[in-house]
């Protein structure tokens, strides 16, 4: 009997886990260790955030589904990375923290045959001065919508803003990146969006100064370099979808932004040119930028070999050209397909875990040397396809033995769907419906735009915004694994 372990229990975690177990049966164990009791359809977080969805409607808890058919879950952090064993243990193993209130502070050594690294990132809020940390506990400068809980809270201090704005105070709304590395910019897209939305039906709309601020060079950019997407028979550039819906929504904006101060009410950014500023908030939410969650590894003789598993960005390094160079060089083969480790033919890693080799978006920089640029996206529908293409290679490689084929699933030979809200309403509400294809540009095969534009396309309206609704109820239902789930596509 082989065992998979699988750390966390996000999108490509729950992805890997349940399709394994479905896949093996009994005859094998699959055991998942996430901090997290419960999970949360991040995607639906801004909605939180704006009061239109309760914390219930985003989140369930994990023990009973794996109960159900047979996955070992286990409340806890690992900690680190044994993948040799030890003088003591000649199978590699984890150490893991247990979270959970009965073994709560209690450590335990989990050996594995195959591990999958599906931890996500840490939300690096220390990064940036006065960020905080989403939930008010650091300060109460800035909020969040990366979790549910901190979109609970957003939603709260939002309300206070709406109130003070129907109290007759003109009310500043600044949303956007905290720092200069940043990705999900598509989150913060929604959550302004939803807000100037909600606004309106607040009747507070006149009284606020609503402004983006992005690391993105240009408006539309998304960490993926932009796009050209087939919009009514013509190749438009995101770019121009971006800032006509700004313009349409009267959003103001700042691009190519750091952020690297935050006090009460005041942000400090610099811009690519160089140049510094300042700019007054009266409520903020700005997404921290992420990193790897802090692993360590160790050899048999327990020397630590953290470097050679991990970038150092604290990503899993896996089947990738990382040594592509300048940015002359970067090719769409650079990309992994496999989520293999290269030292440890047994690790995998999967989603926001693993390393990209290189950005998406064209590097850039202040004169002052400041990186301004957004790091590549890895959510969403790409870390539920990369989750279950990494649990049909761990299948296989028990099933067939080591010369077994291993799956691929390259973001730069992947298409991805998009559903961005700009605002909640079963008759007024409004989303961007986005494909792409390939999710990385591909310059060589489809010179110029570097995408198929026969496969990438967008509208915005309300059918937009059911469907965004439909995908929410759709993959919980399937994260919940109720009958049909395997025939919901990730």
């Amino acid at each position: 009997m082989s065992r998979i372990v699988v750390m966390g229990g996000g999108v490509s975690g729950h992805t890997a886990a349940t399709f394994a177990k479905k896949w093996l049966g009994d005859s094998h164990e699959v055991v998942v260790v996430t901090p997290n009791s419960q999970w949360n359809w991040i995607p639906s977080n801004i909605w939180v955030g704006v009061g239109q969805m309760s914390k219930k409607e985003v989140v369930f808890p994990l023990a009973p589904i794996y109960k159900k058919v047979g996955i070992d879950y286990r409340q806890a952090l690992a900690r680190a990375i044994h993948p040799e064993g030890d003088a003591k243990n000649e199978k590699p193993y984890i150490t893991i923290e247990y979270t959970d209130e009965t073994r709560k502070g209690e450590t335990e050594m989990l050996s594995y045959d195959y591990l999958i690294n599906a931890t996500g990132p840490k939300l690096n809020f220390d990064a940036t001065d006065g960020l905080g940390n989403g939930t008010g506990e650091l300060g109460e400068h800035t909020v969040s919508v990366c979790t549910a809980d901190h979109a609970v809270h957003a939603n709260e201090k939002l309300m206070e803003t709406f109130e003070k704005a129907k109290q007759g105070e003109r009310q500043k709304i600044l949303v956007g990146t905290g720092h200069g590395m940043c990705t999900c910019q598509g989150a913060a897209f929604e959550y302004i969006f939803n807000i100037e939305h909600e606004a309106k039906k607040a009747g507070v709309r006149d009284m606020l100064d609503i402004k983006w601020i992005s690391n993105e060079s240009f408006l539309g950019d998304f960490g993926m370099g932009g796009l050209h997407m087939k919009v009514g028979g013509y190749a438009v550039s995101s770019k121009l979808f971006a800032e006509s819906l700004y313009a349409e929504r009267n959003v103001d904006w700042i691009i190519g932004a750091h952020t690297s101060k935050i006090e009460e009410g005041k942000i400090e950014y610099e811009l690519l040119d160089g140049t510094k500023h300042e700019e007054a908030f009266d409520f903020a939410m700005l997404i921290p930028p992420f990193s790897g969650v802090g692993f360590k590894a160790y050899d048999k003789e327990g020397a630590d070999i953290t470097k050679l598993l991990f970038a150092p960005n604290g990503f899993m390094k896996v089947d990738a050209k990382y040594d592509a160079g300048a940015y002359e060089n970067w090719k769409a083969s650079d990309w992994p397909s496999t989520y293999q480790n290269p030292s440890y033919d047994n690790i995998f890693a999967c989603g926001i875990a693993f390393a990209p080799p290189h950005l998406i978006s064209k590097p850039m920089s202040s004169p002052n040397g400041t990186p301004i640029n957004p790091t590549p996206p890895r959510t969403g529908m790409p870390a539920g396809i990369i989750g279950k293409a990494v649990a049909h290679s761990v299948c296989d490689l028990i099933k067939q033995g080591k010369d077994a084929t291993l799956h691929k699933a390259s973001m730069a030979e992947m298409g991805a769907a998009c559903v961005a809200s700009a605002g909640k309403g079963l008759l007024t509400g409004t989303a961007a419906a986005m494909t792409v294809y390939p999710v990385v540009p591909d310059y060589d095969k489809y010179p110029g735009t570097g995408r198929d534009t026969d496969y990438t396309f967008g509208e915005i309206g309300l059918a937009g915004h059911w469907i965004k609704h439909i995908l929410h109820h759709m993959f919980i239902y399937k994260a919940k694994l109720k009958p049909g789930w395997t025939l919901i596509p990730e």
